[in-house]
């Protein structure tokens, strides 16, 4: 009796080998392993810990486990533990997982949705990139938006989950590090996993506070792999594009650019006067703030806001005398190259004390670089200005710079654009 039960755990070490060669690591280690095989009447059962885990195989990985299944002389069937079996084997495998936060909807698409979202020449490309994916499957997931602060990155996000059909997960990189975290620490991973992967489309909002923090940004890519296989829609957005985002190792990097990466622009001076009117402001009163306000959607929010509540509780229109007595604090004085490269810092989502500091991590030199070459097409200083602003470089220094850059646009086009975009916003 000892005997043949030892011959049949060999047996099933020896399938779960044959599997594991067939497919990638992190999938084995994600979906396979944590199964129960048996083997019964001549087929392997394989038994999930829930409906959707068995549903993700089947639909996935059903080819490699009936091949193997095959090699052994055996049929395969993938069923479904009962809850009370799934506490006797694992007591730690909790099945039941609650977001702290909403963070799924399943609602009708909203035919309007992007309506709130004031699109700009410069934006067409990625709002009808956004518009393509809400409206069903797309061959690009994952799409990638990036842009500085402010830009209108998680107004576009909110945009996609009003127009997406079907179930729908958006969550913040901070919601996501502390839902993983919470599973972990309460033993209900795997529920964690079932949840996040049981939707239509998913959305991760402020990817780059994910940075630095391994075993989630492992989770995270194995979710990405896993939504892609299964045909689901994703949507990330960051301050940067992918591979000048500092603290995620180069896997991640590529995983998070192989879908489409595309820049969402900081607000024209025509975006920010509609902002305004929309908010009520007066027309006039709008052109002259929209020429004075930085191209910052925060602000410009906040500075409508303000009118609008003077306006109602002093009950009276506002000027363009009061308003400029009202938003001393947030109109734009003339502006200066310190200025610029501290903006041209949160743009490019790095340090200011890095930039002009002895920083070399390789993007740090990159952002030195191009703002570099934005100073010099931008403004009419010279070398050496440029180089005093930007952590008393040497003339030698900023001509080297400028020259690598420009051999970089000729290859580069998501860095090119940048480069025009920044040179059209300072000049």
């Amino acid at each position: 009796m000892q005997a043949a039960a030892k011959i049949e755990m060999t047996n099933l070490e020896q399938i779960k080998g044959a599997i594991a060669a067939k497919m990638d690591s992190a999938s084995f280690t994600s979906w396979i392993a944590p199964l129960q095989f048996d083997v019964c009447d001549n087929v392997l059962v394989l038994t999930a810990q829930n409906q959707f885990s068995a549903d993700f195989i089947n639909s996935v990985h059903s080819g490699v486990l009936v091949s193997v299944a095959a090699q052994f002389g055996m049929g395969l069937r993938i069923c479904v533990r009962s809850a009370r079996a799934a506490v006797i084997a694992n007591d730690n495998n909790v099945q039941q997982y609650a977001p702290a936060a909403n963070v799924a909807s399943t609602h009708t698409a909203t035919q309007d949705a992007f309506a709130a979202f004031v699109c700009s020449d410069e934006n067409t490309f990625v709002v009808s990139a956004c518009k393509k994916l809400a409206a069903g499957m797309v061959p690009f997931s994952p799409l990638f938006v990036y842009g500085p602060a402010g830009c209108g990155k998680s107004l576009l996000l909110d945009c996609i989950e009003r127009a997406s059909m079907g179930r729908t997960i958006k969550m913040s990189g901070g919601q996501f590090v502390s839902e993983f975290t919470r599973s972990l620490h309460d033993k209900s991973v795997f529920a964690f996993k079932d949840f996040c992967r049981n939707c239509d489309t998913f959305i991760l909002d402020d990817v780059q506070t994910l940075a630095g923090k391994r075993a989630t940004c492992e989770e995270f890519a194995q979710l990405v792999i896993d939504l892609r296989a299964a045909g689901k829609n994703i949507v990330l957005s960051a301050n940067a594009a992918p591979n000048n985002l500092n603290g995620f190792d180069r896997r991640m990097q590529s995983l998070m650019a192989s879908g489409l990466v595309a820049d969402v622009a900081a607000p024209t001076m025509n975006v920010r006067r509609v902002m305004l009117m929309r908010a009520g402001v007066a027309s006039d009163v709008a052109d002259e703030i929209a020429s004075r306000v930085a191209g910052n959607g925060h602000l410009i929010g906040g500075v409508a806001l303000k009118i609008k509540t003077y306006a109602e509780l002093m009950g009276t229109s506002v000027t363009m005398d009061i308003a400029q007595h009202l938003l001393a604090d947030s109109l734009q004085k003339a502006k200066t190259p310190i200025a610029m490269v501290k903006s041209m810092c949160e743009k490019l989502a790095v340090s200011y004390d890095a930039v002009c500091g002895r920083g070399r991590s390789r993007a740090v030199v990159l952002a030195r670089q191009m703002m570099m070459a934005v100073l010099k097409d931008a403004t009419n200083m010279s070398l050496g200005e440029i180089g005093r602003v930007c952590g008393d470089r040497d003339h030698a220094t900023v001509l080297y710079a400028i020259a690598q850059i420009e051999k970089l646009k000729k290859t580069d086009l998501v860095l090119a654009a940048q480069i025009s975009q920044m040179v059209a916003e300072y000049k």
